[in-house]
């Protein structure tokens, strides 16, 4: 099984990759596991006063912290995986990349905010449901 697991350095995602390390004879014993991390764009009126350079050394830094804690959960538990980083809209670059590497299961973790933040500030697992048909798996 391909799982696509999408971290952002939470408490949230890490209990998602932690769900991931428990359960694992529930997806196979051929499990395929990816980590992604999506860092929002910086705007563009900051951007044109920094180097493409600065920029990626920037999203590489937010990389590396959001992604400290899964890779560490997965070392331990001696789970192979992948990682990839982006730079764009967290919810539909989750299920383009799901698309790209084929997966069969995204696994994520909520903040778990109510219905009024989410629709005020958005959601990375609403947004995802709404640009993918694969099942996804939502840890609270």
């Amino acid at each position: 099984m391909k799982i696509l697991l999408p971290v952002d350095g939470s408490s949230y995602s890490t209990r998602a990759v932690r769900y991931v390390v428990k359960h694992m004879p529930s997806f196979g014993k051929r499990l395929s596991l990816t980590l992604l991390h999506v860092d929002p764009p910086t705007i563009e009126r900051v951007s044109k006063y920094v180097s493409a350079e600065d920029l990626a050394r920037f999203h590489e830094k937010n990389a590396a912290a959001a992604l400290r804690a899964a890779k560490r959960v997965l070392s331990k538990a001696k789970i192979s995986f992948r990682e990839r980083h982006l730079v764009g809209d967290a919810g539909t670059s989750v299920a383009r990349v799901a698309k790209e590497e084929r997966s069969d299961m995204i696994v994520m973790g909520s903040h778990g905010r109510g219905a009024l933040k989410s629709l005020l500030l958005g959601s990375v697992v609403s947004k995802t449901l709404a640009s993918t048909r694969l099942p996804v798996l939502v840890v609270r």
